[in-house]
């Protein structure tokens, strides 16, 4: 159930629905993009216990609750994507790892790369809305039966690779393209000289068959740090920054109190934020 984005996500859940219940038990692998929701999840944990591989790409209405619901009901799950699912990440990969103690494959790719701020040790370090960069890895790095990882546009710092090459033993393809905040130094090169796949955070990115977008290192507003207050960064290696596009994005006219604004900004636009 991928490439039909033109088709409403109720006929897209509806159609899968028929399609899982005429396997009669024996579906082995459901990969659904914009095709499921929570109920979806449920029934497939219901009709579909012979499931091997579930992926999922662009399914925002997916619960990790309803999630794991199903997954627990997966005993033969090898290969799990869950792929621009905007309501899992981050601490919910503990609960993954958990109900799904045999994943070999692991896929979790992000729409774009934001270098968003660390919160952890702040005010808020105890409070559950808090943001580390390395909680969604180090809930992989329990996966120890995976054999391969791919982290697209992740935010994991080297802390956080670290902890998943010392306890995933057994990986032998790694894909961290657009981690842009992990630093290849001598010590993580030498941990990934047994990786027999790796790819990098600049390796170029042709073959991903995804939607992705262009990283962004805004200078000011959204959470998003950089170094220098006069920073912006567009893009990265394999994108060309002399364009309009890049121009556009750094057009100082574009920010309103350090936030970028995507379109005109009107009196009521103003009145209705707050300002």
């Amino acid at each position: 159930m991928r490439g039909h984005a033109d088709i409403p996500e109720l006929y897209l859940c509806g159609m899968s629905q028929v399609a899982v219940r005429r396997s009669a038990g024996q579906c082995e692998a459901f990969w659904g993009e914009y095709a499921a929701h929570e109920d979806l999840i449920l029934f497939l944990g219901d009709q579909a216990p012979s499931l091997k591989s579930l992926r999922l790409i662009s399914c925002h209405r997916v619960l990790i609750e309803e999630l794991v619901e199903a997954m627990n009901k997966f005993p033969l799950l090898e290969e799990l994507e869950l792929s621009l699912c905007s309501n899992i990440g981050g601490n919910h990969m503990f609960q993954v790892s958990k109900a799904c103690p045999q994943l070999r494959h692991f896929r979790k790719s992000e729409l774009r790369f934001y270098n968003l701020q660390d919160d952890s040790d702040g005010e808020d370090a105890d409070s559950e809305f808090r943001y580390n960069k390395n909680d969604g890895a180090k809930g992989i790095a329990t996966m120890l039966q995976l054999r391969s990882l791919q982290l697209f546009a992740n935010n994991l710092t080297n802390e956080g690779l670290t902890a998943i090459l010392n306890n995933c033993v057994h990986l032998e393809s790694l894909d961290i393209r657009h981690c842009f905040n992990i630093v290849m130094d001598d010590a993580l090169r030498a941990k990934c000289s047994r990786i027999k796949t790796l790819r990098l955070p600049y390796d170029l990115t042709d073959d991903y068959d995804i939607e992705a977008l262009s990283p962004i290192w805004p200078g000011l507003g959204i959470g998003v740090g950089s170094d220098s207050d006069d920073d912006c960064w567009y893009g990265g290696p394999d994108y060309i920054l002399d364009s309009d596009e890049y121009d556009d994005y750094c057009d100082p006219e574009r920010y309103l109190d350090g936030v970028y604004i995507g379109r005109r900004v009107t009196l009521m636009d103003l009145l209705d934020s707050g300002y």
